[in-house]
């Protein structure tokens, strides 16, 4: 906590830590998916790589603006950081495709 106005005067990429952005979009477009805080040295993919659903981007850890272990995940529909606007996600349910409403817990079925 102690470091956190410096990592926001620092910008987006200091305050998102360790992070993967996915291109969901043909040819790098959008939408984006950004999974942020992962634990440091903890990534499986490198810039460029095409991923798979149920492949392991990295582990859960707390770099960034984090004060405990965990995984921010949003969808937006530009890395322009300061004017993306975010976007629903659904998940892979036992009962099919489910969009969460407010505050509304998600099982999400293995891939």
């Amino acid at each position: 906590m102690l470091g956190q106005a410096e990592r926001v005067r620092r910008g987006p990429h200091a305050i998102a830590g360790n992070h993967v952005v996915i291109a969901m979009g043909q040819g790098g477009g959008g939408p984006f998916v950004l999974v942020a805080h992962l634990r440091r040295g903890s990534l499986d993919v490198t810039v460029g790589d095409r991923v798979a659903v149920g492949q392991p981007l990295g582990q859960c850890g707390n770099s960034g603006n984090s004060t405990q272990p965990h995984v921010h995940v949003q969808a937006t529909d530009s890395t322009d950081w300061n004017r993306a606007r975010g976007l629903p996600i659904a998940f892979m349910t036992a009962a099919g495709v489910e969009l969460p409403s407010e505050s509304q817990i998600i099982v999400a079925t293995a891939p």
